[in-house]
């Protein structure tokens, strides 16, 4: 093997290669097992979501105290024109059920109702049936709303029958997660499989890097189940769909910009080891530079309030890490095992012509180099244009009925009891005092406005006291996922402060989502500039330059805001949602940021790599020219898999889904196409500075030294 293989041959040397696939089955033989298990290990409560010092997090830890967490399902049966005295008869039959109801964590005996609005001759009742809600609560409050839901039936002869509150707005969210991690695996699967043959128009050779991403997936899910069952780590299944997603996407495009290299490789070299070697010595610091700009990005997020936020970081981290390993070692090792004809049909075949230098991409570099700078200026304008859709972006959270692309039954229940009772009945304010000071408290609750005054009392089955402490609820008379329930807390919270020596505090679950607010907007302003950070010092050090980075950032953060505003139209004129989650504009970021820089990588090194040949300028054309069509493709890859989070019946995944993949496929044909070369081509030589090939490029030749070292 000549000089300047790297480390390549450690993984696709002729005996190393067998080490390596000897080394990854024993791996799967060890961890398939336990990846498994990683839907179980799964923490879906409210506390792995909540942000871990605000007030309702303390709530809801004191008020553990007085009783075993409970979240009750609440049947609300109605009739226009009044309940018939059949009606009646149904309901103390149910009631009569559901007090003997005792599975699923089911507290039948406290089943409290029939409770009747107030209208003369009622129109609608209400029967609390309390779950409890304990380490296992989430895995069994699917299954036990739906016991509640067999024993009352459905709605018959103009009796309408529903199932809602908070447990059974739970359930829904618990089903629709449900089989999350088989439908993603088989959505990205397929897009994956689609892509490839697209890309490679070879259906043997679509099998290595499919079986190597899986490898990857079922050895990060493995690792992060032990991690989440010995190490304290919070996996809830947002973190856990986003991992299936992220490691499919991320490990395809790795192994995609790979294999368009060795593909170089074999065309001026016979023995495909040799090739191998050399391709991974030439293309593997750009896709360590990449992996490692997703995992420490990832990792900036343990600096997020939001414990879901905070967890998903080395989730995702681990997945991306386990697969940029897969992709660099058994990848390479299977292509080598199987040698040139995995390329079959179009083999290519030691001699043959480049075909990139008359491409498409070589083309449309030319003609960028005749006007770079009206050709930057022209796109950076039509993507400022197209960022001023932030104005329609409503990150400001999302309701339980806006939070669903259908209408599960507790959305309509939750409907219907609003028609007849207060709508935030089901899920009251609970508010903690020192018990000397618990009168005063509850008469400040009472008197403030949006609280049902006779509604304050003690929750059924809770202590009176512990400690010195008092427990009791108050419902509020505006639905409490609404934003008039959220001021009501705020205006809660105020006066029960101003109670002197009460120490009171106000949870409940809008209380939960008030918090969860000021800690994502918190999030959002500390881990944002942190990723740029990262992502800048990761561009200096593997450029050895600074104007080139900081042109990058810019184009990203462009990019970013293109895709924000696009999807935010997107989201209010195409598909009618009502807003987005106050953690997507954070999410879509970091994924776009961290994804998105991976292709302006790849181009900017390869740049580099050329303009030690023969000039920034030719090396601008050149680098894009043999970039161009892999990185489109993985681009495409990227997209197609972020877009598979549309298959999941949850609005918060599809707009992280279509944001992510829109803002791919922005940086793919625009950004990295077009922006990025005609800044580079306009900018020319100045853009290594401070490094000498901002000074030494000029003459258009280097020393072919140069060209192994990365002009370093």
């Amino acid at each position: 093997m000549t000089a300047g293989r790297g480390a390549g041959h450690l993984v696709c040397g002729r005996r190393a290669k067998w080490l390596v696939l000897g080394f990854w089955v024993v791996v799967l033989f060890l961890m398939a097992p336990f990846a498994q298990k990683l839907t179980g290990a799964q923490d879906n409560d409210a506390a792995s979501w909540l942000p871990g010092s605000a007030e309702s997090t303390q709530v809801l830890e004191i008020s553990e105290d007085f009783r075993p967490e409970q979240t009750p399902a609440i049947v609300i049966y109605a009739r226009e024109d009044g309940l018939t005295a059949a009606d009646r008869e149904r309901i103390a039959e149910d009631v009569a059920r559901l007090k003997e109801l005792r599975a699923h964590g089911i507290i039948g005996d406290q089943t409290r109702g029939p409770l009747f609005d107030r209208q003369t001759g009622p129109r609608a009742a209400q029967v609390f049936v309390p779950i409890t809600m304990d380490e296992k609560g989430w895995e069994r409050i699917a299954p036990a709303v739906g016991s509640v839901r067999e024993e009352v039936g459905s709605s018959t002869g103009g009796l309408a029958v529903h199932v809602t509150g908070p447990a059974g707005t739970s359930a829904d969210f618990s089903e629709a997660f449900e089989g999350i991690d088989s439908t993603l695996l088989f959505a990205a699967m397929g897009v994956v499989v689609v892509m490839l043959l697209i890309t490679y128009r070879s259906p043997t050779l679509l099998l290595v890097p499919l079986v190597s991403v899986i490898s990857a997936l079922f050895t990060a899910q493995a690792l992060i189940y032990f991690l989440a069952e010995y190490g304290g780590l919070t996996v809830n299944g947002q973190s856990a769909g986003i991992l299936t997603v992220l490691v499919f996407g991320a490990g395809t495009d790795y192994g995609l910009l790979l294999v368009a290299r060795y593909r170089e490789e074999l065309r001026r070299h016979v023995d495909r080891h040799e090739a191998m070697a050399l391709a991974l010595h030439r293309a593997g610091p750009a896709v360590i530079a990449s992996g490692a700009t997703v995992v420490l990005s990832m990792l900036v997020l343990l600096a997020a309030e939001m414990n879901s936020t905070s967890g998903l970081g080395p989730v995702a981290a681990i997945g991306v890490a386990v697969a940029l390993l897969a992709m660099l070692s058994l990848f390479p090792a299977l292509l080598v095992i199987f040698g040139r004809w995995m390329f079959w049909p179009v083999i290519p075949h030691h001699g043959d012509p480049d075909p990139t230098e008359r491409g498409m991409w070589s083309r449309m570099g030319r003609r960028i180099a005749r006007r770079p700078r009206t050709t930057w200026a022209v796109t950076a304008l039509v993507l400022a244009v197209c960022s001023l859709g932030l104005v329609q972006l409503r990150a400001e959270g999302i309701s339980n009925a806006d939070s669903f692309t259908d209408t599960p039954d507790s959305i309509t229940g939750q409907r219907v009891s609003a028609r007849y009772f207060p709508a935030g009945s089901g899920d009251p304010l609970v508010i903690v005092s020192n018990r000397a000071q618990a009168e005063q408290v509850g008469r400040a609750v009472a008197a403030t406005e949006g609280v049902v005054p006779q509604s304050l009392g003690l929750p059924p089955g809770a202590k009176p006291s512990f400690e010195g402490k008092v427990l009791f609820e108050a419902t509020m008379t505006a639905p409490s996922d609404s934003e008039a329930a959220k001021q009501t807390v705020e205006r809660v919270r105020g006066a029960v402060h101003a109670v002197p020596g009460a120490d009171a505090k106000v949870g409940g679950g809008t209380a939960a989502l008030l918090d969860m607010e000021a800690a994502t907007t918190r999030d959002n302003v500390v881990i944002i500039p942190l990723v740029l950070v990262v992502v800048l010092l990761i561009l200096c050090s593997l450029l050895r330059a600074l104007i080139a980075p900081l042109l990058l950032i810019a184009t990203v953060i462009l990019s970013f805001a293109a895709a924000l505003g696009l999807s935010a139209l997107a989201f209010r004129h195409v598909f009618d949602y009502a807003g987005e989650s106050t953690d997507f504009p954070l999410f879509v970021f970091v994924f776009l940021v961290a994804l998105g820089i991976d292709y302006n990588i790849f181009l900017t090194t390869r740049i580099r790599e050329e303009a030690a040949r023969q000039g920034t300028r030719q090396g601008v054309v050149t680098g894009l020219a043999t970039t161009g069509a892999v990185i489109t493709s993985a681009g495409l890859v990227l997209a197609g898999t972020f877009a598979a989070l549309g298959t999941l019946p949850m609005v918060a995944f599809a707009e992280i889904g279509f944001a992510v993949a829109l803002g791919v496929l922005l940086d793919t044909f625009v950004v990295r196409s077009v922006l990025v070369t005609s800044l580079f081509l306009d900018v020319g030589p100045k853009v290594w500075w401070p490094h000498r090939l901002s000074r030494e490029d000029a003459g258009g030749e280097a020393h072919p030294s140069r060209v192994d070292s990365g002009g370093g």
